[in-house]
């Protein structure tokens, strides 16, 4: 394994931030190159940046062909950034071939909506036997919104007892309907039941049921979010024991709810596959391909992100309540790196994972999701590279 050689599979939104962003640090990313199943869209990130940034066509779900890949390239890590779906084959051939491994999304299977770590944390034995180290969930969420709640868990409170996880996009990109990241993820994730932990337990509600309004900080505006299920709510929940009550909340205009009912009336967010002239086709899958794509939302986007956590607890005998939280620009985001604040504040935060295991400072072997490492230097560095934090008491 060559320390300072990293390669980021998937050339989407998020990859094409994570590319730029590790191009910003040649003094640890040393050696880059930049994989998807389709090169011409890594051949026109790599375009967008100065530095000298390799190109290479894989498929993230062919096991055979990524051991090839990685073998010939030998990198120190991987950073995935590709489908959820193809976290498993990733982590089977860096294991193969003593590689390094980060994603920014937990497994899920292509047949049903099931956001789950299980099948990742089956392989810390694995992970740990082989010297490897394995960083599970290092985008924003999951991933800042985990080391936040880690850090109050550090700095802040002897024992926290309620969390909630706030992300509100005030963007508009003045499309009629169109998802912010992948919208096969996107629209699975809203259309699941809601799940939310409540005194030992997780509650199920149906999806999109419970809503509230909400005024962000900083004039970024008032928005209506809707409670639902995210993955950072399970590792949240078993390595904080303490937690009472855990919700993820998210923002929606009332245009998008409107799209999202009409088209899963019509069947158009189904994952089952159907025949159509004698071809099976997965609805959510073709929707993807009529929508607009992600990473060309960046120039039409106006507006801000907010992201945080609103945390309760005890500290020192008292109760006590605090906010953690984020505001991005998505003209700035655009300006830095090509890209929207969606893909940006999951870009950014996939590269400090992976400085954190490429200088040591996080080098463990097994799984670990990213609040079980120590927030301190990533919170750090969170101010320094683009995604400047703010914590108030409520």
């Amino acid at each position: 394994m060559k320390k300072g050689k990293v390669i980021i599979i998937g050339a989407g939104g998020v990859g094409g931030v994570v590319a730029h962003k590790c191009a910003q640090l040649s003094d640890i990313f040393e050696e880059i190159v930049l994989a998807s199943r389709t090169e011409s869209k890594c051949k026109a990130i790599a375009s967008q940046i100065k530095r000298a940034v390799r190109t290479a066509s894989v498929d993230a779900e062919n096991v055979p062909e990524l051991i090839r890949f990685l073998e010939k390239e030998k990198p120190f890590m991987v950073i995935n950034v590709a489908l959820p779906y193809q976290d498993l084959t990733i982590m089977d051939a860096c294991l193969a071939t003593g590689t390094h491994y980060l994603d920014t999304a937990n497994y899920e299977p292509r047949e049903t909506a099931k956001f789950e770590y299980k099948w990742q944390w089956d392989y810390k034995a694995r992970f740990k036997k082989a010297g490897l180290m394995a960083l599970l969930g290092s985008g924003f969420d999951p991933g800042v919104t985990n080391v936040y709640t880690a850090y109050a868990a550090k700095h802040e409170f002897d024992e926290i007892h309620e969390l909630d996880i706030i992300d509100v996009n005030g963007g508009d990109h003045g499309q009629p309907f169109a998802t912010n990241f992948n919208p096969e993820i996107n629209i699975r994730e809203v259309t699941a039941p809601c799940r939310h932990w409540e005194e030992g337990s997780f509650k199920e509600t149906p999806p999109m049921s419970v809503s509230r309004s909400y005024d962000c900080p900083e004039s970024v505006g008032t928005y209506n979010i809707y409670r639902m299920y995210h993955e950072e709510l399970e590792s949240l929940t078993k390595n904080f024991p303490t937690l009472k009550k855990a919700q993820f909340w998210m923002s929606f205009s009332k245009n998008y709810l409107n799209h999202l009912e009409v088209l899963q009336n019509v069947g158009m967010t189904g994952i089952e596959p159907i025949l159509y002239k004698g071809k099976e086709i997965v609805p959510l899958q073709f929707l993807k391909a009529v929508l607009p794509e992600p990473s060309s939302l960046g120039p039409l986007t106006q507006g801000k992100t907010c992201i945080g956590n609103i945390i309760k607890g005890v500290h020192k005998g008292k109760e006590k309540k605090i906010y953690i939280y984020n505001i991005c620009d998505h003209q700035e985001c655009y300006k830095e790196v090509q890209s929207q604040a969606i893909s940006y504040t999951t870009g950014v935060p996939a590269m400090i994972g992976a400085k954190m295991m490429m200088t040591g400072e996080w080098m463990r072997p097994g799984v670990f999701n990213i609040e079980q490492m120590n927030p301190d230097p990533f919170m750090n560095d969170l101010n320094r590279y683009g995604l400047p934090w703010t914590k108030i008491n409520l």
